[in-house]
Order: C-alpha cells, then structure tokens, then sequence
C-alpha cells in the first residue's frame, strides 16, 4: 500500500517570525499523525531554521527547486548538495517555475538526475494549462511531461520519485479539480506514463499527489480516490489548522 504523503509549499512567502511562529502551531497539530508523511517546503532563507525546529519531529522538509549543478558561477542559485544538507525532498517542475522563470521538460530532467543522485526525493510537478483542458489536450501535455521529464531514468530511481499533478487552472484559484477528475489524470494518464518508463509494478508503487487549491474541505473526497496518494498544498499549508486538516484527512483515508 502506498503510504499517504502531503507536503505543504509555503512558496514565496512569510518572514522568518511568521515562519516561526507557524512551525509552533503546526508541529504539535501534525503529531498525532505519524504514519501519513509529511513535510513542509518553505523559502530558501529559512531552511537552517526549519531545520532546527523539525528536530526530534518525523516532519520532512522540502525546497522549493534547485539548479542541476554541483556548483559553479550560478549566481542566486542553490546545488542539489546545499538542498540536501537540510532537505529531504525538493520540489522540481512547479508550474511557476515553468511559466515564470523558462523551466522546461528538459531542465527538470536534469534537475530529476541530480536531485536523486545526491540522495534527495524529487516531489515532480506536471499538469496542463486552463488552455490546454479547454482544447482537450489534458492527457497529452501530463504524459509529455512525464516521459521527458523523467526520462533516462531506471526503474530503481522511479521507485524514488513523487509526482504532482497540478492542473495550472486549479492553483491559487479556487477552482479544484473534482476527485472524479483528478482520479481519471492520475489512473489513465499519469501512472499509465510512468509504467511506459518504468514497467507496471515500479508504477503501481510511485505515489501521485494531487495539487491545485487543496483545502480541508475537499480533500476528504480527493483522498478517498485510489490513485490520489496525497497533496501538494500551497495557499492551504500557510494555515496551521487548515494544512493540520488536510493531514488528518489523509490518515482518515489510509484508516
């Protein structure tokens, strides 16, 4: 059975004393759920913090990204190694990153690759435009995504991986994916192109989060689905009770 998995992404946002004072109400509010993982993935600045907050909790954190490379003259980037110093997961392939920032398939493989070689879990990120469902492309921009971004990778090194489908149209706005919805990306296209990579039974293994306007109120129906194996949770995980409710749902849903 694929244990449940929410992580939340604070994205681009709190200052070190909000971040603080969050942890302090979140922490004791996660605690009861140990046997759903879960992590926080705040800003760069804060990861020494977070760090030392988590201590002694089986809280992960995740960054929010990192370059391919092992260092070099990247100015304002941060290498898989720096991650990994803090982190457990990192987050790679955010539809922010790729609509803000020129992040294509090709440079989340490269960010996949170096990310597992340095021992850290890739939480990946994949799904269509409001555009692309519009023109019924949703299957092929998520199975494009998939098979390119992960590509050249073996088998064992699927087996590490976590993906995120975040339909672009449901981030930030309000507008969830129906369970039904989310369920039929996450059955017939996602896990069907990680089993074209990677064989039927690595896939039947890999979790599939879903993300996009997750929220305590609806994450009881989406985790009732069999292929939605947890969340990536943005605006909902700056919320101590909201993100510790999204949580239970997802240790309900297991039980």
């Amino acid at each position: 059975m694929r244990k449940k998995f929410v992580a939340g992404n604070w994205k681009m946002n709190k200052t070190a004393e909000e971040a603080r004072l969050l942890l302090n109400e979140l922490i004791p509010a996660l605690e009861p759920f140990s046997h759903v993982e879960r992590a926080v993935c705040p800003p760069f600045p804060y990861l020494m913090m977070v760090r030392h907050m988590l201590e002694g909790t089986n809280i992960g954190m995740g960054a929010q990204n990192m370059h391919w490379e092992a260092s070099g003259a990247f100015t304002g980037e941060v290498s898989p190694k720096m991650v990994a110093e803090f982190c457990q997961y990192v987050i790679l392939g955010h539809s922010e990153r790729r609509t803000y920032f020129g992040e294509t398939d090709e440079t989340v493989n490269r960010k996949v690759k170096s990310a597992l070689s340095t021992g850290l879990t890739p939480i990946v990120c994949v799904g269509e435009t409001l555009a692309e469902n519009e023109a019924g492309k949703t299957a092929e921009v998520v199975w494009r995504q998939i098979t390119e971004g992960l590509k050249d990778l073996l088998p064992e090194e699927g087996l590490k991986l976590v993906i995120a489908y975040e339909p672009v149209w449901a981030i930030g706005t309000g507008r969830a994916a129906t369970a039904e919805v989310a369920q039929s990306v996450h059955a017939n296209v996602v896990r069907p192109a990680l089993a074209h990579l990677f064989g039927q039974e690595v896939a039947g293994q890999i979790r599939i989060q879903y993300g996009g306007s997750v929220t305590a109120k609806n994450a009881p129906e989406l985790f009732a689905m069999p292929d939605i194996d947890g969340a990536l949770v943005g605006g909902a995980s700056l919320k101590a009770g909201e993100f510790a409710a999204i949580v239970q749902a997802a240790a309900e849903a297991k039980a």
